[in-house]
């Protein structure tokens, strides 16, 4: 991948309205265009997308799962719709069957985006379909053709709310994009998963009313907004430690890089894997919060508990974990061990949590924690949603060594990265929500202690930097 620069300071007369950089986050969704200011001048702007701000959660929450289809054709026009009507013709006629059965008035809000999103879950977990970070689930393998197009769905969905929001404050609405995407989605069978989750993010985009796509790799992109900040060439790695994956380039930038046509050979290393900022919430659930619901105790027997049960739980980034926790199996393995355990408290605890579905909430927790941490020395997590009076203090050690095997791995994906390019960077800039995590600072800089480490714009620059090169590309 070949990513010439655009200069975004200059003046651009002939600049195309109807283009932008999309970063569908993992955690985050942005969406960067260019705007001319009164002298002619071009101007880069992320969209405010949820009230004056330019990031959204990636969440969604639908009253009842099979309304979200028939959001989505409802958010459609034309050829569009007619197509896709008659591809989902089978769940469509579901959701006509539940908006029946249920009572839902045609003007009553069904979906629910960000914030909203998570304000409905915490408030009704039991009662509608909640996901946070689709994109995790993004090239999963063993999905079947039902599935993928449940996922498809649900991205259209969400792209169709952050186009909408983004259209209402231009003058023409947009329809091409570039998507920032992850060096791999997934870690097994790679180029597999790649070229699902990449078809998946094709179709909901132009489902979602974009006529072009095309993507770009999430580090190379962070790069290219850093570039415009540099006043000599640098060799630089690139870290994006988002929620989902992390990801790494070794880069040659500066004034006279960025004004080279073929940007080829100044990309002399790049990795990436599917570790990010929600492992680290997932292992700290599993590590610090879930002894609270039996995960340590033991059977009558003396032998513990199964663990796996409890894994899944909080492995919310993991379609195939979330599909076993939900089914109809564990309720029965869960039900016999609390005949079988020692700790028959914890367990129905753990049980309330499996039927009220706040597994979710319990890793946004973790989350919270995480972020709480990262200012002071210990947090008070309040689990009042779960049982009355239920609280637990976690402290900054405790963290640090609960998410000692992910952070590891992503210190091995830089390692990676500095072999291909065959010699040390001049610096390291850090991009990515969770690179501000300072345990992960900590240990990058225990490994490279002789190299500058350059905070970044940590939501910024990636949705930057895919607008540069839209206006590149498209231009």
């Amino acid at each position: 991948m070949s990513p010439p620069f655009f200069n975004s300071s200059q003046r651009y007369s002939g600049m195309n309205k109807t283009i932008c950089g999309f970063d569908y986050g993992t955690s985050n969704c942005a969406l960067g265009t260019f705007q001319v200011d009164n002298s002619g001048n071009v101007k880069q702007q992320l969209l405010a997308l949820e009230g004056d701000k330019a990031f959204i959660p990636s969440t969604l929450y639908a009253i009842a799962r099979e309304l979200i289809c028939e959001s989505v054709g409802l958010g459609m026009s034309g050829n569009a719709q007619e197509q896709y009507i008659a591809l989902r013709a089978g769940p469509l006629a579901n959701a006509r069957r539940v908006r029946r059965e249920e009572g839902f008035t045609p003007d009553e809000q069904t979906l629910f985006f960000g914030r909203s999103a998570f304000e409905q879950y915490f408030s009704l977990p039991e009662e509608g379909y909640f996901v946070k970070s689709p994109k995790s689930f993004l090239g999963a393998s063993g999905l079947r053709p039902e599935q993928v197009g449940f996922f498809e769905d649900i991205v259209t969905a969400m792209m169709q709310n952050v186009k909408s929001k983004a259209d209402a404050q231009l003058s023409q609405p947009l329809t091409r994009t570039v998507i920032g995407r992850p060096v791999n989605f997934q870690g097994l069978n790679a180029e597999k998963s790649n070229q699902q989750a990449l078809a998946i993010l094709t179709v909901a985009a132009k489902q979602a009313g974009f006529e072009d796509v095309e993507f770009l790799y999430e580090p190379i992109a962070a790069g290219l907004h850093f570039e415009q900040t540099l006043t000599e060439n640098r060799t630089v790695i690139v870290v994006d430690i988002g929620g989902g994956t992390t990801d790494c380039a070794v880069v040659r930038m500066g004034p006279d890089y960025r004004k080279k046509e073929d940007r080829r050979d100044d990309f002399v290393g790049h990795t990436g894997e599917r570790i990010g900022g929600n492992d680290l919430d997932v292992q700290l659930a599993s590590n610090s919060l879930l002894p609270l619901f039996g995960s340590e105790s033991q059977m009558k027997s003396g032998k513990p508990v199964p663990l796996q049960v409890f894994l899944n739980a909080v492995a919310t980034n993991d379609v195939s974990a979330q599909s076993d926790f939900n089914s109809m199996e564990t309720g029965l393995l869960l039900k016999q061990l609390l005949r079988d355990c020692s700790q028959p408290e914890l367990l129905q605890r753990f049980i309330k949590l499996y039927n009220n579905r706040q597994n979710n909430h319990l890793v946004r927790s973790a989350e919270q924690s995480k972020i709480a941490l990262s200012s002071q020395s210990d947090h008070l997590v309040d689990l009042a949603y779960v049982e009355q009076g239920l609280a637990h203090t976690i402290s900054f050690d405790d963290m640090a060594e609960a998410v000692e095997r992910p952070v590891r791995k992503m210190i091995n994906l830089i390692d990676e990265a500095l072999a291909q390019a065959g010699s040390l960077p001049d610096l390291v800039y850090l991009t990515g929500g969770s690179s501000q995590s300072p345990v992960i600072q900590q240990a990058i800089r225990q490994r490279l202690p002789e190299l500058e480490v350059v905070d970044g714009d940590h939501f910024g620059s990636v949705a930057s930097g895919l607008t540069v090169w839209s206006q590149r590309i498209f231009s």
